[in-house]
């Protein structure tokens, strides 16, 4: 059985199907893939209890034994063999009703955890646009971790010590009927208190949870602009922001530990015992229970000092849990309006491109970035698209494969509608180089055949040689082996768009766009780059977003954008003639 993931971008699958329509029911859904482990934990803290029960019931039958004339000795060891046995067994059993609980746990963790991963990377620009980064990093770690200590040892122990509650209720007859009334009290008062206590703990484990979110999204903040930060010396502001969100952390903590220490059965307990005891006494002064009797009663009301005292923390930390199985949820079923179309269309892309009245806007609520935008561009041509910072430029290309949805018109390519096509097939065909580089910490040759894996060792060098990258990259010590730093940051700018070029080059496209993509490249390296892009061009539909002239003059379109509309379109000689906003980009 496999996994249609809802609400994303790319239909991913997974060996196993959850029931996303609350937290509680994804959990269970979850669980009962494990249904066996699950059966072990239920059957080991059952047995647990009952043969925790075994204790103060032998205990009391030795007391009889004792104080029987003359004292039956036989009788003592057999209580002090069978207390042994029980609580030997007893173990045998706990231990496999908490590897059981830990099984399930890390097991969730697991599967959750790859849940959430293929849910992100299923998720639009859109999305990942919106959504801070350290706040997904949150709930893909902290998050699933309480996911994992909610099952143990939370609910390892609810279960459990919910077993012992009603052991005395179920053992007390056998003494006298009324010595029931104590724990059944107690019980009721129990659950009333228990759930007053979860009522007023989810709110403040929700803001636990969030609040921790918010924390690591501004630590994930100035560590991705550290070099904003430093270069602007707002170390000190910075230490204060992110003091104040720490601040805010504790304070939610702070909150919870209030709510805890204000436990309402732990004086329960105390009430129950000595109610229980003197209710044991009175019917021993009446001579309607032994010596050994009110002994084992009064040991069996000791077993709801388990439940009492685990439930302060385990009550609390299945709040948390149920705390962070919202926010994963939410995030995995977060809609992002894009949807892979597996059955779209998906044959090989010729590259004709063309925007019929389109209209963009990053948000329903935002006013439009793009304005009734209408162009064709046919195969094999190469256009430039220019304009002042802000006009829409990248938007615009990136509608073309699809990472943001147009809101209004249509865009086409090889005159089907992007919507139609079977999204993997669309982007496969086209390949985007921008102005900020994304590598990989891989090795270069992987950075380069991240498009196409399997991509041979002497394809990886002719593509490298094709966007002027070899020279470089023969320089390294390991050459193509050399492993990059995080983001490229041990590369120029020029030498990672060079592998980003490479990256392209190898995948052979149908569609090019560069963003930009030569603006890091040195003056002694442009001419072979402006050759190695003309080469990469020819035979291929190009949209190029630049400033540069020596660009612009072999396009043989250029539109002129300004405030998200076309302002003018032609080629470059036409445009200096006839487009005063054309000319102005060149005398700013």
């Amino acid at each position: 059985m496999t996994l249609r993931t809802p609400s994303a971008e790319f239909t991913l699958t997974l060996p196993y199907r959850t029931d996303r329509r609350g937290p509680g029911r994804w959990l269970i859904s979850h669980t009962l893939r494990h249904w066996v482990w699950a059966i072990v934990m239920l059957v080991g803290a059952f047995s647990n209890a009952a043969l925790a029960a075994a204790i103060p019931v032998y205990t009391g039958l030795a007391f009889d034994a004792v104080l029987r004339q003359p004292p039956d000795m036989a009788g003592v060891v057999r209580a002090a063999v069978f207390i042994l046995l029980t609580q030997l067994l007893r173990s045998v059993l706990q231990f496999a009703r908490n590897g059981g609980a830990e099984l399930i746990g890390q097991r969730l963790e697991r599967d959750i955890r790859q849940e959430l991963y293929a849910a992100l990377l299923g998720k639009s620009m859109t999305f990942h646009s919106l959504q801070p980064i350290g706040d997904t990093m949150a709930r893909a770690t902290n998050d699933v971790r309480e996911i994992n200590l909610m099952f143990n040892p939370g609910l390892n122990l609810v279960v459990g010590s919910g077993f012992f509650l009603f052991m005395p209720l179920a053992l007390a007859p056998r003494y006298h009927p009324a010595l029931v009334i104590t724990p059944a009290v107690y019980i009721v008062l129990y659950v009333l208190a228990l759930v007053q206590y979860l009522h007023e703990l989810r709110p403040i484990t929700d803001a636990v949870r969030t609040r921790f979110g918010r924390m690591n999204a501004r630590l994930a903040e100035a560590l991705d602009g550290i070099e904003t930060v430093k270069a602007a010396a707002q170390e000190e502001t910075e230490v204060r922001r992110f003091a104040e969100a720490a601040r805010r952390f504790r304070d939610a903590l702070v909150w919870q530990g209030n709510v805890e220490a204000r436990f309402l059965p732990l004086l329960l307990l105390g009430v129950a015992s000595a109610a229980g005891l003197g209710h044991a006494l009175l019917l021993f002064r009446r001579g309607l229970v032994g010596v050994g009797d009110v002994v084992a009663y009064f040991g069996l009301l000791q077993m709801l000092g388990f439940p009492t005292f685990v439930s302060l923390f385990a009550y609390s930390q299945v709040s948390s849990g149920l705390a962070a199985a919202r926010r994963i949820l939410g995030l995995i079923t977060r809609e992002t309006h894009l949807d892979q179309n597996p059955t779209g269309y998906a044959r090989p892309m010729v590259g004709r491109i063309a925007f019929e009245g389109v209209c963009f806007a990053y948000d329903e609520h935002d006013e439009p970035v793009l304005h009734d935008i209408s162009f064709t561009v046919a195969p094999g041509q190469t256009v430039a698209i220019v304009g002042q910072t802000g006009a829409g430029k990248t938007t615009l290309v990136k509608l073309v494969n699809r990472t943001y949805d147009v809101t209004a018109g249509r865009v086409r390519v090889d005159g089907v509608d992007v919507r139609e096509w079977d999204l993997e097939a669309l982007r496969r065909q086209i390949a985007i180089i921008e102005q900020d580089i994304f590598l990989f910490s891989r090795t270069i040759a992987e950075n380069i055949a991240f498009g196409k894996p399997d991509a041979t060792a002497a394809e990886i060098e002719a593509a490298a040689r094709a966007a002027q990258a070899h020279e470089f990259i023969m320089t390294f010590k390991d050459g193509y082996n050399t492993v990059v730093g995080e983001r490229g940051v041990t590369l120029s700018g020029g030498q990672r768009q060079r592998l980003a070029l490479a990256r392209a080059f190898l995948t052979d496209p149908r569609i090019l766009i560069l963003d930009d993509a030569t603006s890091s490249i040195d003056s002694a390296t442009e001419d072979k780059i402006q050759q190695a892009i003309y080469a990469a061009a020819r035979g291929r539909t190009t949209l190029i977003i630049t400033h540069r002239l020596s660009q612009i003059r072999w396009a043989d379109l250029v539109i002129v954008l300004r405030k998200g509309r076309i302002a003018a379109m032609g080629d470059h000689e036409t445009l200096m003639e006839t487009s005063p906003a054309y000319r102005r980009i060149f005398s700013e």
